[in-house]
């Protein structure tokens, strides 16, 4: 049973990428594949881009699609094994699990790190427990440390903008008043190493990703230095992983502004806090790609679930 937790998961990025390109000439030519389907979305988090796309992704292959907010609609759920639930879980996810599987061909899961406890975080209690206990392929639509359908967005984002043999990619650092998760930088590293591309991680000092995500990639704190010559910008923030969870600085000089991205093109996940994360020059140019990934998004969806649907 294949499943897409992440882009481990990917048996050929190149191609994989190609066929998601080839999915936008005519997004509904395989309309039949999920015919008398049904998928799960469950989102234990808020959601927009993940949400929209994934759903329009899959009624693009012709799956039925059942939505639930499990935060606000849901049980809460208990997921450790032994536990005498005399406290405030209601259900426990071996239960949840298997029943979800007998309403839903595929189940796709949004659970957001809680950045309190990295070694819970890091166990994807939520994720490991549905893929442990349900009978339908899991897909990963964010967790606590990786967003494998951002990243394959920003592959074929890459693919289709990219006019170089070996790109310049700069993943810098950027202020939010918020602690923040790392899951769409560890993932977009992770596909930065499946590409030929010349790459830079740039942050102030204290917020170091997992050096086992980033081991081999070239770390510069200086944001100026990192983003020149840049072919590609992406920005984002994330929270201290040393000193778990935190903000350590709001340093607004690491904001993206016009002159540090130069001729670059600029990339984003969004949601966005403009002029604290990025200017609005920056965001509202010609080099700005945001609105093109969140396209994007779509299509990465739908190749997952093209494949899941052909196993």
């Amino acid at each position: 049973m294949k499943h897409y937790l992440s882009l481990q998961d990917i048996d050929s990025l190149d191609n994989w990428v190609e066929e998601a390109r080839d999915l936008k000439e005519d997004p509904r030519k395989h309309k039949n594949l999920g015919s008398d389907k049904t998928i799960g979305l469950l989102f234990f988090n808020n959601s927009l881009r993940t949400r929209l796309s994934t759903q329009k992704a899959a009624m693009n292959l012709g799956l039925e699609v059942i939505v639930m907010n499990f935060g606000s609609e849901g049980w809460a759920l208990e997921y450790a094994d032994g536990t005498v639930m005399d406290q405030g879980t209601s259900e426990h996810i071996k239960e949840a699990a298997q029943v979800i599987s007998q309403y839903c061909d595929i189940v796709a899961i949004r659970a957001f790190a809680g950045l309190q406890d990295k070694e819970e975080d890091e166990a994807e209690r939520v994720l490991n427990g549905f893929k442990k206990y349900a009978s339908v392929p899991i897909v990963n639509m964010e967790s606590s440390v990786g967003h494998p359908l951002q990243a394959l967005a920003d592959a074929i984002t890459l693919a289709e903008q990219n006019t170089k043999a070996r790109p310049k990619v700069v993943l810098s650092w950027a202020p939010h008043p918020k602690a923040l998760p790392h899951a769409v930088a560890n993932s977009f590293i992770e596909m930065m190493h499946l590409q030929d591309a010349d790459f830079v991680i740039t942050h102030p000092e204290g917020y170091e990703l997992n050096p086992e995500i980033t081991k081999g990639t070239t770390i510069e704190h200086d944001q100026k230095k990192a983003c020149e010559d840049a072919d590609f910008i992406y920005v984002k923030n994330w929270s201290s992983y040393s000193d778990y969870g935190k903000v350590l600085s709001q340093d607004k000089n690491w904001t993206m502004t016009p002159e540090k991205v130069g001729n670059a093109k600029f990339m984003h996940c969004l949601p966005v806090r403009r002029n604290i994360v990025v200017a609005d020059a920056v965001l509202d140019g010609d080099q700005s790609l945001v609105i093109e990934q969140a396209n994007n998004r779509t299509y990465a969806a739908q190749i997952v679930l093209k494949k899941i649907l052909e196993q």
